[in-house]
């Protein structure tokens, strides 16, 4: 582990802000994720003794300017183990350090399918069951048996089952019990995923993913084929990391899909998607998803748009990425996201939650313009 010191946080955010911090310590191996754990305990009555933030890919975060007040863990724990459960499916585990999108890249170099259309996605595994990330069509909670976590009340080590994990559209019983932003009751040490043995992708879900590789929803394609195509989609919007592109200086999509209980309050033309239980694919009655994406730029704001000196803007290729443009600060990215929120909810009623961590800051503090 290395030895606690100061340092700008903006060094481990995809958005590339965010100020200092007095203590910060990289994690490399799981021994020393468990110390800096021991050394920053939660009391039984869910209070911190001191300010702890845990960052893995930093790529879900979006941290104050004035930086953290507080202890910071970076984590950075490796390695990969597997096992044959059955003549078809393999169970892999991953420590929460890896990359994401090196660990996606393994599974298919393995001859397993299963999560190739989370390609690309910047971060690491240990975040992914937070979140309960997904895109084009496919959510890790379908996949995912189990996470190992350190119970940071408890001081113990526990495996939690997918029903446990209680997944839900862009949230899981991990992230609800957070004591406050990016302060965890539940360390994540491992993620287990179980997938087939397969050189065919799982069948695709997705309209503009089944449109890119030309074949009918529900086709099962070679999975090395989905994931070129997906990282080539997901680039063309700017949400492949690329440091030369200010497109990819952002935290991805900032706003999540609303989910909304009647369907009359959207526009007749909006888009409207079922909305399923990650577990089950059972499609839930009364909820309908719609676009954010699509409220964003029927609200007034194209790509490209910005506030101020353009210091922010939204992506140029994509109205849902928020970006940085190379100079700008956590305050104008609020600013622009506030303006963004108001304008949606003039528009349509409907209030954009983001979907990044704040981290010292809140969207609240932003000026509506």
């Amino acid at each position: 582990m290395t030895e606690a010191h100061p340092q700008e946080l903006s060094a481990f955010t995809t958005f590339r802000l965010g100020g200092p911090a007095p203590q910060v310590t990289v994690a490399s191996t799981r021994d020393e994720l468990l110390d800096f754990c021991a050394a920053h305990p939660l009391e039984l009555s869910g209070q911190e003794r001191s300010q702890v933030l845990f960052i893995g890919g930093g790529s879900n975060l979006l941290i104050a300017d004035a930086g953290f007040d507080g202890a910071v863990c970076v984590v950075r724990t490796t390695g990969v183990e597997t096992t044959e459960t059955t003549t078809t499916d393999t169970r892999v585990t991953a420590e929460a350090g890896e990359d994401w999108d090196a660990f996606v890249a393994h599974t298919l170099d393995l001859g397993l399918s299963g999560l190739e259309a989370l390609s690309g996605i910047p971060g690491s595994v240990g975040a992914t069951p937070i979140q309960n990330v997904g895109a084009y069509g496919t959510e890790v909670g379908e996949l995912i048996s189990s996470v190992e976590v350190f119970d940071r009340v408890a001081g113990q080590i526990r495996h939690l089952t997918a029903v446990e994990l209680e997944f839900g559209y862009r949230t899981s019983a991990l992230k609800r019990a957070q004591i406050a932003a990016g302060t965890p009751q539940f360390v994540v040490l491992s993620v287990t995923f179980d997938l087939q043995r397969s050189s065919e992708s799982l069948p695709v879900r997705y309209a503009q993913l089944a449109s890119t590789l030309d074949v009918e929803i529900g086709t099962r394609v070679a999975a090395a084929h989905v994931r070129e195509n997906v990282i080539a989609l997901r680039r063309s919007k700017g949400m492949v990391l690329d440091a030369a592109d200010h497109d990819s200086w952002s935290a991805g999509s900032f706003f999540t899909n609303p989910i909304v209980d009647d369907v009359e309050v959207l526009p007749a033309e909006a888009p409207r998607y079922p909305v399923t239980d990650p577990l089950s694919g059972a499609k839930i009655e009364g909820k309908t998803k719609t676009s954010a994406a699509w409220l964003i730029e029927h609200a007034g704001f194209s790509k490209g748009f910005s506030i101020g000196e353009g210091r922010a803007s939204l992506s140029t290729k994509h109205t849902l990425a928020l970006t940085n443009r190379g100079h700008a600060s956590t305050a104008d990215v609020i600013d622009l996201a506030s303006t963004v929120v108001a304008g949606v909810e003039d528009a349509f009623g409907i209030t954009l939650e983001p979907e990044p961590t704040f981290i010292g800051c809140s969207i609240d503090d932003g000026i509506r313009l």
